[in-house]
C-alpha cells in the first residue's frame, strides 16, 4: 500500500481493518511498523513503508488515524496502535532478521527516528520495543531509545511492550547474567509490559522484595497499562459487541480500491498494455498464477486462504476467451519461518511439497506448449509468501525455484509476454526488464488481489503507483537506497556502464518512486516564490503539470532537494514533498509545494544538535527521483522582503 504514495488508501483500510478486528474482540494492534526499509534482502521489508522516512511518516500517520476513527477509543470500531520496532531495525547487518545493528546517532535521528515521532504525534498509544542489538545494546533495554530519547525528549507517556521474548533473550544476546538480571534492566529501562518471556513473572516481586526495584517504578508502568485499558472501555465493555453490523461487500470494494492503488506498472513496452478484451485465447503461466496464500500475503495470516487468484480475476475478466493455465515450475513452500511454525496450513497446502525433476520437467514442457498456443502470455511468477516475513530473509533475490528457466523457455517461444510479480519484496528482475514486454510488479495484493491485477491489466483501472522502495539489480547491491550522499570520484562521473562494481552497472534497476501509467505526463515552469529565504523561513515551489498523454490518469509528482555545503554532508537528494492528482487528457494543473524550516533542518554530527545552514538547496520536482526540473534556493540571514 506505500506505492500508492497516497495516506488515503492507508487510512481507509486500516479503518475496514479496526471494524473487523474490533467485532473480533480484537482491542490492539502490533501495527503500523513504522521501521525504515534499505535492504531488501530483509523479510520484513514487507510490513513497512519503504525506505524513505518522509514518505513513510505521513503513511504511518495515515494507518494511526484509520485505527483510530474520528471517535474515542471507547468506539467498537477503534484499536489501540502499536509503533515498531523502535528503532533501527531495518538496518541489521546483511538483511538477516534479528542480527546486529550499527547506526551513529545522525542516522538514527534523520532516518530511523522520524516516522516514530510522527506515529506518536499522531495519536500512537504504544511503543514496541526490537530485537536486535543496537550499538552494542539490545533495543529493549537501551536507554538512549527508551528513556533518553522517548520517555525524556519526547515525553511519551503511553506504554511500551517487548517483542515477544526479548527480555529473557538478553541473557542469549550476551548482555544479562540471567533472567533477574535481564527483568532488572527492563524495569530500568521504563519497559512496561514484558510480551512472552515470563521473565516479569517470575523476578519483579523478588526485585522489588530486595530493594532493587523501587514499588513506584512497578506503579508507574501498570498505571500507564491501566490508563489506556480505561480509555479503551474494556472495564464497562469487556466484550466484543457481536450485534455490531460489517458490511463485507463494502470492505470487499475497499480491498480491491486499495489494491488497484497500489499495483506499480515497471515496463510497458511499445503500449503493450494495456491488453484487449478481445483476445481468443491466453495462456496464464506461473506457480502464484492460482496461489491464493501468494496472492493474501504474509499479514493475511489465515488458514483459509480468502484471496482472488491472478487466474481467477483474468478468467472473470474474459468469460468467452480460452483461458488455458499452465503452473510451470513450483515455489518451494517448506521454507520454515514463524508464521509456518504457528500456522501450519497457512500456505494452503493441497497436495506434495515436493515434485521429482521428471515431474517438473513435464510441467514446464506443458508450459512452454500452452505458450505456443496461445495469442497472449501473461507469466504470474515471484516469491512463496513465507519467503518474505519475519525470519523470512533471503541472500539472493531472484526468481526461486525454476521460475527464471520457465521465463526464458516461455521467452523463447517468441511470444509476447506480460509478467506478473508477486511477493514480500522486490525481485531482481534484470534478465526480466530487458526481455519481458511489459512488468507488473502487484508485491502481494490481498482479498481482491487477482481482480485488481486483471483491472491493470485490461485498463479498466491505469496504474498510479510508485515504487516506495529502490529495485537492486542483485543482492550484490544491498543495501541500494536513493538518499546516498555524494563520494569522491561520485558514480555520475565514473566511466559507464558499470561504476563501484566492475560487473553490473552501479544504479538500481527501479529507482524511488518510479512507476508507469497508460498516460504521459509533462513537468514545466518549476519556480520558487523567492529564490532567497532566510534562516526559519518556508519556501514555496510551484510547477505545472500535463497530462500529454490519450487518457485520464492520476500522477503522484515528487519533489526533492540537495544542501550543497554546510555543516554536515548530505544525501544528494531527499524526498520532501508529494501530491497526488488525476488529470484528464491535455489538462493541466499547478501544484505547490512548502518547504519549511523543519524540511530544511537536520541532525548534524558534528554540532551534536539539530541545525539549519546557510546553504544553497538544489531543488528538483518530477515523477520519480531523478527528476530533471531543476532550480536553485539560497538560505540565509539575508532574504528578500
Amino acid at each position: 500500500m506505500a506505492a500508492s504514495w497516497d495516506p488515503e488508501v492507508l487510512r481507509e483500510s486500516q479503518r475496514v481493518a479496526a471494524k473487523e478486528a474490533r467485532k473480533d474482540g480484537i482491542h490492539w494492534t502490533f501495527f503500523p511498523n513504522a521501521d525504515i526499509a534499505r535492504d531488501t534482502r530483509w523479510g520484513r521489508v514487507t510490513e513497512t513503508m519503504g525506505e524513505d522516512p518522509y514518505l513513510a511518516s505521513r503513511l504511518v500517520e495515515a494507518q494511526i488515524e484509520g485505527f483510530h476513527g474520528r471517535s474515542s477509543l471507547k468506539s467498537q470500531d477503534s484499536l489501540m496502535t502499536c509503533v515498531k520496532h523502535f528503532a533501527g531495525y531495518g538496518a541489521c547487518m546483511g538483511g538477516r532478521d534479528y542480527d546486529q545493528v550499527t547506526l551513529s546517532e545522525a542516522e538514527l535521528r534523520n532516518v530511523y527516528f522520524p516516522t516514530f515521532e510522527a506515529g506518536l504525534k499522531a495519536g500512537a498509544e504504544t511503543v514496541m520495543t526490537a530485537y536486535m542489538d543496537l550499538n552494542n545494546v539490545p533495543a529493549t533495554v537501551n536507554q538512549f531509545l527508551l528513556n533518553r530519547v522517548l520517555r525524556e525528549e519526547w515525553n511519551f507517556d503511553g506504554f511500551v511492550v517487548t517483542d515477544a521474548g526479548t527480555i529473557a533473550n538478553l541473557v542469549t544476546q550476551g548482555l544479562a547474567k540471567d533472567g533477574e538480571d535481564a527483568a532488572l534492566r527492563a524495569m530500568n529501562a521504563q519497559v512496561d509490559m514484558d510480551m512472552g518471556s515470563f521473565q516479569y513473572v517470575q523476578f519483579l516481586a523478588k526485585l522489588v522484595g530486595e530493594g532493587k526495584i523501587r514499588e513506584s517504578q512497578i506503579d508507574e508502568a501498570v498505571r500507564r497499562i491501566l490508563k489506556i485499558k480505561f480509555e479503551l472501555g474494556l472495564f464497562e465493555h469487556p466484550y466484543a459487541d457481536m450485534d455490531t453490523e460489517e458490511d463485507e461487500a463494502e470492505h470487499r470494494k475497499k480491498a480491491l480500491w486499495s489494491a488497484q492503488q497500489s499495483i506499480v506498472l515497471l515496463k510497458n513496452k511499445n503500449d503493450v498494455l494495456p491488453l484487449s478484451k478481445d483476445i481468443k485465447k491466453i495462456a496464464v503461466i506461473g506457480p502464484a498464477a492460482d496461489a491464493r496464500d501468494d496472492t493474501e500475503g504474509i499479514l493475511g495470516m489465515s488458514n483459509i486462504p480468502q484471496a482472488v487468484t491472478v487466474l481467477e480475476g483474468i478468467r472473470a475478466k474474459l468469460p468467452d476467451a480460452e483461458v488455458i493455465y499452465r503452473p510451470g515450475a513450483w515455489l518451494k513452500r517448506d521454507i520454515p519461518n514463524m508464521v509456518s511454525e504457528f500456522v501450519p496450513d497457512f500456505c494452503g497446502k493441497k497436495e506434495k511439497e515436493r515434485q521429482t525433476k521428471e515431474e517438473a520437467d513435464l510441467a514446464v514442457s506443458e508450459a512452454v506448449e500452452a505458450a505456443k498456443g496461445a495469442d497472449t502470455v501473461v507469466m504470474v511468477l515471484g516469491e512463496a509468501v513465507n519467503m518474505s516475513g519475519e525470519a523470512g530473509s533471503r541472500a539472493a533475490l531472484d526468481l526461486p525455484g525454476r521460475q527464471q528457466e520457465l521465463l526464458e523457455k516461455i521467452w523463447a517461444t517468441g511470444k509476447q509476454i506480460v509478467l506478473v510479480v508477486l511477493g514480500g519484496r522486490p525481485l531482481s528482475l534484470t534478465w526480466a526488464d530487458e526481455h519481458a514486454d511489459a512488468i507488473i510488479e502487484a508485491f502481494q495484493p490481498g482479498w481482491e488481489g487477482g481482480n485488481a491485477v486483471a483491472d491493470i491489466l485490461f485498463g479498466d483501472v491505469n496504474p498510479s503507483a510508485k515504487l516506495p522502495i529502490t529495485v537492486p539489480r542483485s543482492a550484490g547491491q544491498c543495501p541500494k537506497f536513493y538518499a546516498e550522499n555524494l563520494t569522491h570520484q561520485p558514480v555520475e562521473t565514473q566511466p559507464k556502464p558499470y561504476s563501484r562494481y566492475w560487473n553490473e552497472d552501479g544504479s538500481p534497476l527501479y529507482p524511488f518512486g518510479y512507476g508507469l501509467s497508460y498516460t504521459t505526463f509533462e513537468y514545466r515552469n518549476l519556480v520558487l516564490e523567492k529564490e532567497k529565504i532566510r534562516l526559519g523561513e518556508a519556501a514555496v515551489v510551484r510547477v505545472d503539470v500535463c497530462n500529454t498523454g490519450s487518457r485520464t490518469g492520476a500522477e503522484i509528482a515528487q519533489l526533492y532537494i540537495h544542501q550543497r555545503y554546510g555543516s554536515d554532508t548530505r544525501p544528494k537528494r531527499l524526498l520532501k514533498g508529494f501530491s497526488k492528482f488525476e488529470l484528464a487528457p491535455g489538462e493541466t494543473k499547478t501544484v505547490e509545494f512548502k518547504l519549511t524550516a523543519d524540511d530544511l533542518r537536520y541532525y548534524s554530527c558534528s554540532k551534536g544538535d539539530y541545525v539549519q545552514d546557510e546553504t544553497t538547496i538544489d531543488v528538483w520536482v518530477g515523477g520519480d527521483v531523478n527528476a530533471k526540473l531543476h532550480t536553485v534556493l539560497s538560505v540565509g540571514n539575508e532574504g528578500e522582503e
